[in-house]
């Protein structure tokens, strides 16, 4: 095997295909990625055996062949090399050349054959979403995916497409995040769960440019087409829970707030809030004022700001992260307070449409809370 190309194209390939690859296995060879070329095109591939990632560029080929490197090595050379061309060259006893400027390295590949192949995915049904879109849907929704392995259901997105409607959903116990978009050209019905820890990889690789995703499931596995990479991931089996039926379909209150005012007022309050002093925040809703406080070891704290509406007298306390999560997902200038009583959880949704909904269950309050 031997190619050339510009630095900056392969250590592009080979950061995007090592997400896939594992620190440490009992199999040598998946801590190693998969080079080969062929065609003036070079493809490597990451695999874990549970997520696998393969990208491809043109490059100039002077012989074909294929061979495996250990990513993490393979990473750091290339990361240090100059900025130049990379020349690699392999023989037929797995002696590898790396060149670059007047930097040379060898060193001693493994073959390519025992290299275990990607799932395969039936391409049979599938759609086509703009990269900005997806992105957009797993960033506002998977910071409530669960990383609880008891119910692994619950720790992947639930993708559900109905007619050109797609709903991603993700719970962890405490709040529900639910994110809609409608998908032209794209009719039919399908549901499936994603790996949170494969959308995180996803997420990454996806850019706000006009680029498109094409997206295809099986039973078992599906696959994410992203420009020149695909990355290909087992889907979770079990019962996902109806998100429906956990949205409360009536409130006694529902008010408008000015987001980035009460983030804000949330991060103020929770600054006395540490993974060591945990403790609700308590919001006091008085008339068309929420009086937010907090009590740890380290001592009180509390603010205030206004909103549009009126409740009268309701105390309710919530963890200060899911609230912040779900209001900073939210990203509009104003959004929507649904509240019934203070055993009962808020729901957050936009002032218009039904774009997104976070719902965030209350902690219950002591009296020195």
């Amino acid at each position: 095997m031997k190619f050339s190309c510009e630095k900056e194209t392969l250590l592009g390939l080979i950061g995007t295909a090592s997400r896939a690859v594992t620190g440490k296995s009992a199999m040598p060879l998946l801590e190693g990625l998969l080079l080969t070329a062929e065609k003036n095109t070079l493809t490597i591939t990451g695999y874990d055996l549970s997520i696998g990632i393969r990208t491809t560029t043109e490059v100039d080929v002077v012989e074909p062949g294929s061979i495996v490197l250990n990513a993490r090595l393979l990473y750091d050379i290339v990361r240090k090399l100059p900025q130049d061309i990379i020349y690699l060259e392999c023989n037929e006893n797995l002696q590898t050349t790396i060149k670059c400027g007047r930097s040379v390295f060898n060193l001693i590949a493994t073959e390519a054959d025992e290299y275990p192949a990607l799932a395969e995915v039936s391409s049979e049904t599938g759609f086509t979403l703009p990269q900005a879109i997806l992105k957009s849907m797993i960033a506002q929704t998977i910071f409530s995916v669960s990383d609880n392995e008891s119910k692994p259901i619950h720790t992947g997105c639930l993708f559900e497409l109905e007619e050109n409607r797609l709903n991603v959903v993700a719970v962890d116990g405490y709040r529900l995040s639910v994110r809609r978009e409608t998908v032209e050209g794209v009719f039919g019905n399908m549901k499936f769960v994603v790996p949170g820890s494969s959308l995180r990889e996803i997420e990454r690789i996806l850019t706000d440019d006009d680029g498109s995703v094409d997206i295809f499931p099986d039973k078992k596995n599906i696959l994410f087409r992203i420009g020149g990479t695909t990355l290909i991931t087992r889907l979770i089996d079990g019962e996902f829970l109806n998100y429906r039926a956990a949205i409360p379909a009536e409130f006694e209150h529902v008010v408008q707030a000015d987001r980035h005012e009460m983030i804000t007022c949330i991060e103020r309050v929770s600054l006395i809030v540490s993974e060591k002093l945990k403790n609700p925040v308590r919001l006091h809703f008085d008339g068309s004022y929420v009086q937010m406080s907090c009590i740890t070891a380290v001592g009180k704290s509390y603010d205030e700001f206004s909103f549009d509406g009126a409740i009268e007298d309701l105390e309710i306390g919530f963890n200060n992260r899911y609230l912040l999560d779900a209001l900073r997902a939210a990203g509009d200038e104003k959004v929507k307070l649904q509240l019934k009583g203070a055993l009962n959880p808020i729901v957050i949704s936009p002032l218009e449409g039904d774009k997104y909904t976070y719902l965030v269950l209350p902690v219950r309050l002591k009296a020195n809370d």
